[in-house]
């Protein structure tokens, strides 16, 4: 198994990837509240030493790696979708070429 890494680590980065899905009220959502909450629940404090901490900061490390994946998946998707068929003028230049010129003036 990876090294978790910090818990606050985590927690930042996953409030980082709402904020990517949720946009600019991400607060007001949910999903946010609800991880903060949970957070809160399981930290370890002086007077009690919670058992379930290493599991949130597991389930936390594997929902933002959810997260990610999908934000990095759109993006890529986004990108090299197809956008239906192209012309050969258009196809060439993706690649860097130069359709040769027809005699006649044609092209």
């Amino acid at each position: 198994m990876a090294v978790l890494g910090a818990p606050l680590r985590t927690l930042r980065a996953l409030l980082r990837e709402l904020r990517h899905a949720a946009g600019r009220h991400y607060r007001d959502s949910p999903a946010y509240r609800h991880v903060l909450a949970a957070f809160r629940a399981h930290r370890v404090t002086s007077e009690k030493l919670c058992r379930a901490q290493q599991e949130l900061h597991f389930q936390a490390a594997t929902y933002l790696c959810l997260l990610r994946s999908v934000r990095e998946h759109e993006a890529l998707h986004r990108e090299y979708h197809g956008k239906g068929e192209r012309s050969p003028e258009e196809v060439a230049g993706l690649v860097g070429f130069r359709l040769p010129q027809q005699p006649g003036g044609k092209g």
